[in-house]
């Protein structure tokens, strides 16, 4: 067998790199409150960095709602033809804190404070 010809155990060692790798992605943590708040206030463009930030978590709750729908399961969220534009982004996440700031600690996700807001401010008609 010549060198470099793949064997099973070569195969399995390649497949659990593999894995290793993509569980290592996925285990990614989510930035919290705070640290968002230490981007915008110590970064030299940290708003401009956190509002790209809270419009890539809305476009993917966005595309994971709709996953959902597309999986027959019921939506978080209904946007149903009304406006909801990356822009908007940060005032979502900005009245969602406001609204209940007694709600949430610094050390909370981003996305768990985003995702309340798409809920509260897109209901589902029942």
């Amino acid at each position: 067998m010549r060198a470099d010809q793949a064997t099973p155990a070569r195969l399995i060692r390649i497949g659990a790199a593999g894995v290793l790798l993509l569980a290592s992605a996925t285990l990614a943590q989510a930035m919290s409150i705070r640290e968002l708040r230490t981007l915008e206030a110590n970064e030299k463009d940290g708003k401009l960095y956190a509002n790209y930030y809270l419009v890539g978590v809305m476009e993917g709750l966005r595309e994971a709602n709709d996953a959902e729908r597309r999986a027959g399961q019921k939506p978080l969220f209904c946007i149903d033809g009304r406006r909801l534009e990356p822009a908007m982004a940060r005032s979502l996440y900005q009245s969602e804190l406001a609204r209940n700031a007694d709600s949430y600690e610094a050390d909370m996700p981003v996305q768990l404070v985003l995702s309340a807001a798409m809920r509260n401010s897109y209901r589902c008609n029942p």
